[in-house]
């Protein structure tokens, strides 16, 4: 079973597809994808932090951080920028480490943003579940951080 949220496009498999439209510039939501310091400000669910974020954007740059939640708690991920088309096109893959800090399994995310009146409309890809439950927890971290992105854009 796909997840398909907040948009017209159907997913298929283990892919969540998630569609979003900010009232923003396509530039400065290019930005709050590509920043390190804005993305420490939207990309974690309500209540958890970041207190590291950092990358090397360019093709097959890593990318690295940490979410910091409520309980304490410190989760890292990070992975390997594999495409950039500024504006407008970001593909990189995205893994959660284990409790040893190895990568555990690897996603491949596709973000497409497009410039309508000003505004900009994002599509949203996460391929390669290796669960459905990863998937819909996945789904809904995603949009609490989109939530996130929308305030921070405005």
């Amino acid at each position: 079973m796909a997840v398909k949220s907040s948009g017209k496009k159907a997913a298929s498999g283990r892919e969540l597809v998630i569609e979003r439209t900010f009232d923003a510039p396509r530039e400065l939501v290019w930005k709050a994808w590509t920043d390190p310091e804005m993305l420490k400000q939207w990309s974690a669910p309500h209540g958890v932090a970041i207190p590291v974020s950092e990358g090397e954007l360019r093709p097959g740059g890593k990318w690295r951080a940490c979410m910091h939640t409520p309980e304490g708690k410190d989760l890292w991920l990070g992975g390997t920028y594999r495409e950039i088309v500024p504006p407008e096109r970001l593909v990189f893959t995205h893994a959660w480490d284990d409790p040893s800090g190895k990568p555990g399994h690897e996603t491949l995310i596709t973000v497409i943003l497009t410039e309508r009146a000003g505004k900009t409309e994002m599509d949203f890809r996460q391929t390669g579940f290796d669960s459905n439950e990863s998937r819909d927890g996945h789904n809904d971290g995603w949009n609490q951080c989109f939530e996130r992105l929308k305030r921070l854009v405005a």
